[in-house]
């Protein structure tokens, strides 16, 4: 499993112009909505993930737009000027699998994977075997590609990245969606951090909400047929100096917890004109 980690950083107000309260370190993780599996037995890709520390300003308003999970390309999701790309829906047929901040998976019968974008995911999983009735890719994740079919068996979803930022413990995100199959294969598990499981005899699941994890594949398996699975919406995640406190507007969903003189605010819902202010 991959770990990634945003340490500490300075804790208190720095002086500012006119002897104020000045500009402050803000840690951020921004995720975006996880793109669908598909009937062609594509697992879909987990949603961009992107972190990192930006020196922010007080009394500044700053974008916060969560992305939707979906049946094709997830929605992207924003803080400041930072943008994560929506995880890419699988393959159809004919269509190639999308790109993405993660990408989906190839589908049954043959083909290639859809791309990440670079820094925030990965690509999906191929076809090896590409005989018509064996399972399909998974969908990549943010911190590993999708895994490939085996035959009737197909890909597993790519794992997620987990989060620390100092001094909270945030856990996975991001995990591609598994591969669907067919005529008694095993679908793809859904990838460590809200992917979903590709359907076989069982139905697919969904993205996890508020993860960024890519959909289940669809499925064949006589006498049952399963629709593919959406992906799960996005999310944010912010920590600063828990003397300041996070002023949002009306449409956004948040929660915040206190640590170690730090404050981790979680988004989990946001429209494309809502803000966060800091003071």
């Amino acid at each position: 499993m991959i770990s990634a980690n945003v340490s500490a950083f300075s804790i208190g107000k720095a002086v500012g112009r006119g002897g104020g309260a000045g500009p402050f370190d803000l840690a951020y993780v921004v995720v975006a909505g996880g793109g669908g599996g598909t009937s062609a037995r594509s697992g879909g890709g987990a949603g961009g993930l992107l972190q990192g520390t930006v020196e922010t300003e007080l009394g500044v308003a700053l974008q916060v737009t969560i992305g939707a999970g979906s049946l094709v390309n997830g929605g992207n999701s924003i803080f400041s000027s930072f943008e994560s790309i929506g995880g890419g829906r699988g393959a159809t047929v004919p269509t190639a699998p999308a790109t993405g901040g993660s990408g989906g998976g190839a589908r049954y019968g043959g083909g290639s994977p859809g791309a990440g974008t670079s820094g925030q995911g990965n690509r999906g999983g191929y076809a090896v075997y590409n005989a018509p009735n064996y399972g399909g890719g998974g969908g990549g994740g943010a911190g590993a590609v999708g895994g490939n079919n085996g035959s009737d068996n197909a890909g597993a979803g790519g794992v997620g990245l987990n989060i620390t930022l100092t001094p909270f413990s945030i856990g996975y995100l991001a995990g591609g969606g598994g591969g669907g199959t067919a005529h008694g294969g095993y679908g793809g598990a859904g990838g460590t951090g809200g992917g979903g499981r590709g359907g076989a005899s069982y139905p697919p699941t969904s993205g996890t909400a508020n993860t960024g994890g890519g959909g289940g594949g669809g499925s064949y398996y006589a006498p049952y047929s399963y629709s593919p699975a959406p992906g799960g919406s996005g999310v944010i995640h912010l920590v600063y100096p828990d003397t300041l406190t996070a002023t949002f507007t009306g449409g956004v969903t948040s929660s915040t917890t206190t640590s170690g003189g730090f404050k981790k605010t979680q988004i989990t819902a946001a429209g494309a004109t809502d803000t966060v202010t800091f003071g």
